[in-house]
């Protein structure tokens, strides 16, 4: 069974200028996320004794801590503002990461298209 397209809705010209756009789309969300990518954050965690850069790769670039905050005796508390701060850190980028892609796709979400 052929699919028909009805008279007066361009068939084969819409069909290319939707093609083209997607393409058009598809280019900007590449430059976009390249752009994002090389972007950097500074984050701080506990009060900021624990400071934190991470890239838009999510991949943690530095942990400053100050020293105030290193105890032999403590090392439980130590852990829970790192997994703490690299946590929010990971927030950060991916809001800021879907909030500027999706001003692209104007919030169209089309799994495997980008």
């Amino acid at each position: 069974m052929k699919a028909r397209i009805p008279q007066g809705m361009g068939g084969a010209q819409s069909m290319n200028a939707m093609i083209r756009q997607a393409q058009q789309m598809q280019e900007a969300m590449e430059q976009k996320q390249a752009e994002l990518d090389a972007k950097e954050y500074d984050v701080s965690a506990g009060g900021g004794v624990v400071k934190i850069k991470i890239n838009g790769k999510r991949q943690v670039l530095s942990i400053d801590l100050d020293p105030a905050i290193v105890d032999p005796d403590d090392i439980e508390t130590l852990s829970d503002i790192l997994v703490a701060g690299i946590n929010e850190a990971i927030g950060i980028v991916e809001k800021t990461n879907a909030d500027e892609l999706g001003k692209i796709t104007g919030g169209m979400n089309v799994p495997g298209l980008f």
